[in-house]
């Protein structure tokens, strides 16, 4: 954990210091969101609609039950660190973050974006899931499952909602595709005002490595530029149910389904894809603007199909007792993104242990709360629903 100087006691604060922190650009590719921003803020707000009916007697007292099984693996929270690129945000980039989960004793998602090589992360925090987009057609998706196989990763993530909407009301930052002379030129002055930034790179006797290592079948092969993979993935036909269901089975073990919202497919997902677990997410507000938040979907979800999947949460987690409404309405677990980034930003390892540390206790002070002792207890009587809070998306005609 952090000193005490730099603990920080909210993600609220780990935001403000990541940006204090950051190169305006860096920060604002974190912050993300497309066109107007409607999902970005929906996924905060729907929360803050959400109620809890407090206990003030019956409390069993003792310790708090938090540990769950996700994907085949104990954890000791039900918070998992979501699949995100961090390119350009610290050093350690991913390795850090799988040293911070594996210290409290979670799980990860790696994305095939990210900075670092599968087989490093792997080996920092074995409980890693492997995510991927479908890229290409089977015969490339084949080489990336391998690859992620002999590197010893506990399960795959497969990512479908994704539409390239790139559109910004307040602006998209520029990315270059490498560090050079040209790119250094540019961001000087932004780089400039961030010294500290500058120094952690320095120390490490490193710059931004821009690419992404895991989109190659083999570790020794060059690794693409990230936008030089990323026009592979835009130009690449979608996935059937069929190739969805091939994946699965080529994994062969625990495979999660990301980014879905609508019930219909949730059923699919489960029938014809025989997946392990789904993700009920909208990519954090990062893709087609619009589509409600996810914690307005999720209760449908879980509903159709939570007693035969893990169903689990992915957008808008900033405290702990987003993560108790979550599973109140039926997530197994959440996953976070932007709350670790902003840690990683913060403090490096210590940063997201130091955000972990204010969702596991932000949940043992909600169940405290709540009159309950476990996780596995909550359920939708400790919320405050509001009317025509739901999105019970693919149930009918027009949706």
């Amino acid at each position: 954990m952090a000193s005490s100087g730099e603990w920080f006691e909210s993600v609220a604060e780990a935001q403000r210091r990541a940006r204090r922190r950051l190169p305006r650009s860096v920060y604002r590719a974190l912050l993300a969101g497309t066109e107007k921003g409607l999902t970005l803020r929906d996924n905060l707000a729907a929360f803050d609609e959400l109620g809890l009916v407090p206990r003030l007697v019956g409390f069993p007292g003792g310790g708090f039950e938090l540990s769950t099984r996700v994907m085949g693996l104990e954890v000791s929270m039900p918070v998992l660190i979501s699949p995100t690129g961090v390119q350009a945000v610290h050093p350690e980039g991913e390795l850090a973050v799988a040293r911070a989960a594996a210290a409290r004793g979670t799980a990860m998602g790696l994305s095939s974006f990210a900075s670092k090589p599968v087989e490093e992360v792997v080996s920092a925090n074995p409980r890693t899931f492997f995510q991927t987009y479908w890229i290409g057609g089977r015969e490339r998706m084949l080489g990336i499952v391998e690859r992620a196989r002999e590197a010893g990763a506990a399960g795959m993530i497969l990512t479908l909602d994704w539409s390239f909407s790139h559109s910004r009301d307040w602006g998209s930052p520029y990315i270059p595709d490498r560090i050079d002379l040209k790119t250094m030129l540019r961001f000087a002055p932004e780089v400039a005002l961030k010294p500290g930034w500058l120094l952690r790179y320095a120390n490490a006797r490193s710059l931004p490595e821009l690419t992404v290592p895991n989109m190659t079948p083999s570790p020794k092969d060059p690794a693409p530029t990230f936008f030089g993979a990323y026009a592979e993935w835009m130009q690449s036909p979608p996935p059937t149910w069929e190739d969805v269901a091939w994946l699965r089975e080529r994994w062969g073990g625990p495979f999660m389904l990301k980014g879905v919202m609508r019930v219909d497919e949730a059923r699919r997902a489960v029938e014809e894809a025989g997946v392990t677990a789904i993700s009920v997410s909208n990519h954090g507000g990062n893709n087609l603007d619009g589509v409600p938040a996810s914690i307005r979907a999720l209760p449908a979800i879980a509903e159709a199909v939570g007693d035969r999947v893990e169903v689990l949460l992915d957008g808008g987690i900033r405290r702990g007792g987003d993560v108790v409404k979550a599973l109140a309405l039926g997530a197994r677990a959440v996953m976070i993104g932007r709350a670790y980034l902003w840690g990683l930003a913060a403090g490096g390892q210590a940063g997201v242990e130091n955000v972990l540390e204010i969702l596991r206790s932000g949940m043992e002070s909600t169940l405290r709360g709540l009159g309950k002792s476990s996780i596995h207890d909550l359920d939708r009587d400790d919320l405050i629903v509001p009317a025509g809070f739901e999105r019970r998306l693919g149930e009918g005609d027009g949706e």
